[in-house]
């Protein structure tokens, strides 16, 4: 009751603090080509350390690109890219990549099991939720809730995020771009290495 009461929360705060993006695709395609670098031409990042942006839910991109933009989601690699760029032009960006389809990935067999038994059953004993909650069962994530697509991403990548994550529930210079209810912090918090590994790997053959 208390992690559902929390997705619940979380959904309704996500809601109201992030607009939903109406941006122009070819507008934004026009300011994408220094982002091609690390992210790709279409958004589908060849570096498993620098994430696919294509087929991304457009508003949660959007959301990250102005975090990113103002400060509130610190990445070395992005500062000063997008300190040019306006709303607007966040919006575009966001519905270029939003467009563009995302290449598939391929997950460990090694792994699949324990990754796919907490993306869709969730660590009951340690009342973690299953991912699918947030992200759906085929991990395309929830676009009007601003929730990401995950599956396909870098194993790599996601890996990073949680481990962030999992940094952040009681250090700042750990990601915490999950709202006052923390349900990432608090969900990565009690994942073991080798859990999140399994995770991101399975998130990453999810096609």
């Amino acid at each position: 009751m208390k992690t559902s009461a929390m997705i619940f929360s979380l959904m309704l705060g996500l809601s109201a603090s992030a607009a939903l993006a109406d941006g122009d695709a070819a507008a934004g395609e026009s300011k994408t080509a220094v982002c091609a670098a690390c992210h790709g031409a279409d958004g589908n990042s060849m570096v498993p350390t620098f994430p696919k942006l294509a087929g991304q839910n457009e508003k949660y991109l959007y959301d990250q690109l102005v975090k990113i933009r103002d400060g509130g989601r610190p990445i070395p690699t992005m500062i000063g890219q997008l300190d040019a760029m306006s709303d607007q032009d966040l919006e575009n960006i966001a519905a270029f990549y939003a467009s563009q389809p995302a290449t598939g990935g391929q997950a460990d067999p090694d792994l699949v099991a324990l990754g796919q038994q907490i993306y869709r059953g969730g660590i009951s004993s340690r009342n973690i939720p299953a991912c699918t909650a947030c992200h759906a069962p085929r991990g395309q994530g929830n676009a009007p809730a601003g929730y990401p697509r995950l599956a396909g991403q870098h194993a790599e990548y996601t890996a990073l995020q949680l481990q962030m994550y999992r940094k952040g529930y009681d250090d700042e210079t750990g990601r915490s771009t999950d709202g006052d209810t923390k349900i990432m912090r608090t969900v990565a918090f009690q994942l073991s290495d080798k859990e999140i590994e399994a995770l991101a790997s399975y998130l990453a053959g999810l096609n």
